[in-house]
Order: structure tokens, then C-alpha cells, then sequence
């Protein structure tokens, strides 16, 4: 079987982390980079908009004028949690039971800039938005001091390269939380996965179609290891055996993979890396075997690359499940949808979602528009083909759970048309 093969470049490096140390820095540096990025992009937009309206600050405020804010959104919740509850003396009028969603009728927004910060109110929807959002506001000050917004200005989708003319099917597989190592881990059903990508089986129209899929990217949360393991103590002799069976059984079947076509892994939650954004990629060491071929590449999280100048760019679901606590949508697409809109992968770091805390930059912001914007580690498959204002096209992919539902996700490089490849190990009898 001759397989096919894709030109293919990383553009990781705006998130590795080399020589950088930490030494005591603010997360304030993040977000005034954030806000400086961002307001000039916004800015922008305004002339187009709102022609005539005078772009001010927080102090520039004028009772009853119409203007335009620039600045970041502040959430305030009741119902989000804090560290300081934890040690609070009057614990036992916390609730035991936690919520999936912090969201409260209650919120309210507050727009903050380097001059000061004030209280929205008017056309803003606080269940939308989440703290670290940039937006510009159209509204005027009333007299009780709040802002009266009229309408939300967002970046929207940033430019996009033309899609290039592929004139045959070319396939990336995704997979998502394997979960070696787990309960719900059926070794019988990702070898099924292997098999068929690597040509192993069906007929012979399945084993065409398998010689076109050109890559291979497993989305996070590759492994699970106990969580009796993981508790800070000292692992007993005996039982260290037992933390590393799941990443050799991952690395025996990887090894399957690589000996076949190239294949890209990026670090989950679960898995043994940092546990900040944007994790570096999973040690080589880990994988003895699979690593000694060229084809096996450990990506960080976020990951970003270019397959025959087809752009991607995909998390491993931390950044959407996030999202998913702190705000509303009607479903992860949507969610997925907002990021693109404002610029931003991970607009809840540093606030609720931890990340390193750089000085110089904000390696989240969305310079340039993916063709293809992908999401590991959730619940159901999903996806829509997004349209922008200025022609711009992102194919959202919402890829399930392996461990939980069997299903991987192919993506046709060709038109960006999506199918799933489904198994099941639940023989009649």
C-alpha cells in the first residue's frame, strides 16, 4: 500500500518555553499586552461602524455623551469559586454539592483599561462574555455612573490566507482522550483504529481510502494514571511499576502508528506535563519506541501547523471547558466560535484557566485565521463550517472522547468535509 504524503510545517514556537524562568512576575503584563494588541485592532474598526463617535478611556467619561470604550471585560460572579473559601471559617455554609456551571442571574460586567474601570449595564449580556475579553463599547455614561451600552464591538475573525486548490483526497485523522490506563480504555478498539489506518483492515476500497490519510493527531489525555499516585507522596517501590504500564502500552501502540505515517501528540490534563497553558510537549523519553522514528512529533498545547498550506490550529479542550463553566452557549461550536470572534484561544487564562505568566507577549491572541480549528476531549462529535464577513472559511471540530465513544475524526484536507471513524466492541450474541 502506497501512502500519501502532505508538506508539513509546525508553527509551535510561539508556544514553547525556553530559558524563560519564573522569578516572581505579575500576570498584569499578560493582560496589558492583551488590551494594547487588541484596542489597536479595534480601534480600527470603529471609523467603519461608528463613524463620528469619539473613541475615550475610563477617565474621559462624559455624563450623557456618546462615545466608544475600548477595554477588557471584568466578570463578576457570585458563585465563582475562590481559595480563600477553603480555608474560611464558616465552611460548613458552603455547599458540598459543586456546580458544573458557576454561571448566577446576578453577574455583571465591568469594563476595565489602564485609566480606571465601570460598571456596564444596557444591550451586554454578562452570560455571554467571560473575564479577559477585549471588546469596544458604544454607550454614554448615566448618572448613577454606570456605562449604558448601546452596542458590543468584537474583532471578529482575523484575516484569512486563501484555501489552497487540492485536487485529491488527502485525510488527517484526529483522536482524543484515549485514557490508556483507564476503566473505560478498550485496547481492542484503538488497535481496531490502528488497523484500519495503518491498512491492516477491511477490504480493499477501506485500504485505499487508508492510504490517503496523511497524519495522524492524538488530542490529549493519552493516558490516565491513578490518582492515588499522584497525591505528593512518595510512590512505594512496588507500585511504581504500575504509573508507568499506561504510557508504555500508549507507546507500544503509538510505535504501530509511526512505522506507517507521521503522527502528532499533544499533552491533555491528565497527562504527565505541565499543567499550565501552554503545556510543553510530552518528554520523548516517554516513548522509547516511537520515538526513534522521525514520523512520531510531541507538539505542545495549544497546537498550530500547516498540512499543503492547509492552516490548523487546535487545544486539547481545556480553553472550551473553561468557557463551558463561567459562561453560556448553546453548545461547544459556539463556544468555539467566540474564541475565533475574539481573537483569542484561552481568553479565561490567567483568570480561571492557568498559564505561564509572560512579560513580553500573549502567545493566545489569534493573529491569522485557521482553516481548520480543532477541540479534543469532549463530550459529543460536532462540527460546522464558519463563514466570516470577509469570505474567511474555519471548519470547527469538536472531537469526542475516544475512551467514552469509539469515535475518531477524519478531516478531508481537499474541501475540509468531515467524517467520523466509528468502532464498536459490543458483539451480539
Amino acid at each position: 500500500m502506497e501512502r500519501k504524503q502532505a508538506d508539513y510545517s509546525t508553527l509551535d514556537e510561539r508556544y514553547t518555553i525556553q530559558g524563560e524562568r519564573y522569578q516572581g512576575q505579575q500576570y498584569s503584563h499578560i493582560y496589558f499586552t492583551r488590551l494594547h494588541h487588541m484596542r489597536n485592532i479595534l480601534r480600527a474598526l470603529v471609523p467603519s461602524r461608528k463613524p463620528h463617535l469619539p473613541v475615550t478611556t475610563v477617565l474621559g467619561l462624559e455624563e450623557g455623551k456618546d462615545c466608544v470604550l475600548v477595554g477588557t471585560l471584568y466578570k463578576h460572579m457570585k458563585l465563582k469559586p475562590s481559595i480563600l473559601d477553603e480555608y474560611s471559617k464558616e465552611r460548613s455554609a458552603i455547599p458540598l454539592v459543586k456546580p458544573h456551571n458557576f454561571m448566577h442571574p446576578d453577574d455583571n460586567l465591568i469594563l476595565e483599561d489602564e485609566s480606571g474601570r465601570v460598571a456596564l449595564a444596557g444591550a451586554i449580556s454578562p452570560a455571554a462574555y467571560v473575564t479577559g475579553v477585549v471588546v469596544a463599547l458604544h454607550g454614554k455614561e448615566t448618572s448613577a455612573g454606570n456605562f449604558l451600552v448601546e452596542d458590543v464591538l468584537e474583532a471578529g475573525l482575523p484575516p484569512q490566507t486563501a484555501l489552497p486548490s487540492i485536487n485529491e483526497d488527502k485525510y488527517v485523522v484526529f483522536v482524543s482522550g484515549l485514557s490508556v490506563g483507564s476503566s473505560a480504555f478498550n485496547p481492542l478498539q484503538f488497535q481496531l483504529l490502528i488497523d484500519h489506518i495503518t491498512g491492516h483492515l477491511g477490504d480493499e476500497n477501506e485500504q485505499a481510502i487508508a492510504s490517503n490519510i496523511v497524519r495522524v493527531v492524538v488530542v490529549g489525555n493519552s493516558v490516565h494514571i491513578a490518582p492515588r499516585f499522584l497525591n505528593g507522596q512518595t510512590v512505594a517501590s512496588k507500585d511504581q511499576p504500575r504509573i508507568a504500564e499506561p504510557i508504555i502500552e500508549l507507546d507500544i501502540m503509538l510505535t504501530q502508528l509511526v512505522a506507517s505515517l507521521p503522527v502528532d501528540i499533544m499533552p491533555g490534563c491528565n497527562d504527565p506535563a505541565n499543567f499550565s497553558l501552554p503545556q510543553q510537549p510530552l518528554h520523548r523519553c516517554l516513548f522509547a519506541g516511537a520515538s526513534t522514528y522521525n514520523t512520531f512529533s510531541s507538539c505542545p498545547n495549544p497546537h498550530q501547523f500547516d498540512l499543503d498550506n492547509v492552516k490548523f490550529i487546535g487545544t486539547s479542550g481545556q480553553n472550551i471547558d473553561d468557557l463551558y463553566r463561567y459562561s453560556d452557549a448553546k453548545d461547544r461550536l459556539e463556544f468555539m466560535e467566540r474564541t475565533l470572534t475574539w481573537r483569542h484561544l484561552a481568553p479565561t487564562a490567567p483568570n480561571s484557566l492557568g498559564c505561564y505568566p509572560y512579560t513580553d507577549k500573549d502567545p493566545f491572541l489569534i493573529e491569522s485565521c485557521p482553516h481548520v480549528y480543532f477541540v479534543g476531549n469532549q463530550d459529543r462529535y460536532e462540527t460546522r463550517l464558519l463563514q466570516g464577513s470577509e469570505k474567511q472559511q474555519v471548519r470547527l471540530i469538536s472531537i469526542p472522547r475516544f475512551s467514552d465513544s469509539g469515535i475518531a475524526v477524519m478531516l478531508n484536507l481537499r474541501n475540509l468535509e468531515c467524517s467520523t471513524l466509528s468502532f464498536s466492541t459490543n458483539f451480539d450474541s
